[in-house]
This record gives C-alpha cells, sequence and structure tokens, in this order.
C-alpha cells in the first residue's frame, strides 16, 4: 500500500483516469463495430460514413495515449480496405 502522500494522491489520479480511457476505448469501438456492421450488410454508402466518423476518433484515441500509432494505422487501414472491396 502507499505510503506517501504523493503515491496516495497518485492512485487517486489513476483511478480518475482508468474511467476515462475506458469510456474513450468503448467509445472508439463503438465506431469500429459501426463501421464493421456496415460493410457485413452490404452498404457503402453507411461504411463510408462510418469510416469518415470512425477515423477522428481513431486519431483522438492515440493522442491521448489510449492506443499505439501503428495500431489505429492498422484498424484503419484494414477496415479502408474492407470498405472498398464493397461494391
Amino acid at each position: 500500500m502507499a505510503n506517501t502522500p504523493q503515491a496516495k494522491k497518485r492512485i487517486r489520479r489513476n483511478n480518475r483516469r482508468a474511467v476515462v480511457n475506458t469510456n474513450r476505448v468503448s467509445r472508439i469501438r463503438t465506431f469500429i463495430k459501426r463501421v464493421e456492421t456496415a460493410v457485413e450488410a452490404g452498404d457503402k454508402k453507411e461504411a463510408t460514413e462510418a469510416l469518415q466518423a470512425m477515423q477522428p476518433e481513431l486519431a483522438r484515441g492515440v493522442a491521448k495515449g489510449i492506443f499505439h500509432k501503428n495500431t489505429a494505422s492498422r484498424k484503419l487501414s484494414r477496415l479502408s480496405k474492407r470498405v472498398a472491396a464493397l461494391k
């Protein structure tokens, strides 16, 4: 258990940040799911719109330190490829 005041403060801060970060990850996953469901349904217009809405959310996740830059790039690339393959 933490003994110093600073360590106790860090624990409190880490708990607050964990809640915020969990919400951000959940929000980004929701945006990704929207793209995936549109791709599976075969709706190119909806998938394209969902992909465009997902891109800034994913970039924000990278900026906030939620995802690694390469992870976000990989996810975006794979989804873009699937959307482009739709007719």
